[in-house]
């Protein structure tokens, strides 16, 4: 796994001896993608509760909305939609808390397989370079796959302002 150079060391181990600054690479990127999925969970959080709030709103209109009111259609289709979204967004947070464990491990692992750089334990420090490529590499892919359950609900929100924008003009032409 590891390239050796004509010496017969290997260029990461090389590159940590010669550059201080490699081992804190090493931790600055899972870092970086570790706030980027905390700062990304807190705001789904955000968005779930936004979602509570207004499925309980209109649970309360449609209560109060006679059957065959053309509210009621849109306070039941955007229930559904609602609940859609509740779901989208929990599967999320989820990638999420996924993605911020995967890259602490990988932070943790760079670490520990820092300090074996240059040591003659060359099997546990490739061993421990390829656990943090993999647990970086899922990190990635949950941030990835979290991102796009957000964008998969931000169609569904879009999809229902769409909808109370057409009946409140509607219902003003009325007027």
């Amino acid at each position: 796994m590891s390239l050796r150079l004509h010496t017969g060391a290997p260029v990461f181990a090389a590159s940590i001896t010669e550059n201080p600054f490699a081992v804190l690479t090493l931790i600055a990127a899972p870092a970086v993608f570790t706030n980027a999925s905390s700062v990304l969970a807190l705001g789904t959080g955000n968005r779930l509760a936004r979602v509570v709030d207004r499925t309980r709103l209109i649970a309360r209109e449609l209560y109060d909305a006679p059957a065959e009111d053309n509210r009621h259609q849109l306070w039941m289709s955007h229930l559904d939609r609602l609940e859609r979204r509740g779901s989208l967004l929990l599967r999320a947070m989820r990638f999420f808390y996924g993605s911020i464990g995967a890259f602490a491990a990988a932070s943790l692992v760079s670490v520990l397989g820092a300090s074996l750089a240059t040591s003659r334990y060359q099997i546990p420090f490739e061993a421990f370079a390829i656990i943090s490529f993999v647990a970086g590499a899922v990190g990635f892919v949950t941030l990835v796959m979290g991102c796009a359950f957000l964008v998969s609900e931000t169609r569904l929100a879009l999809q229902s302002i769409t909808e109370e924008a057409r009946l409140a003009r509607s219902l003003r032409r009325t007027k």
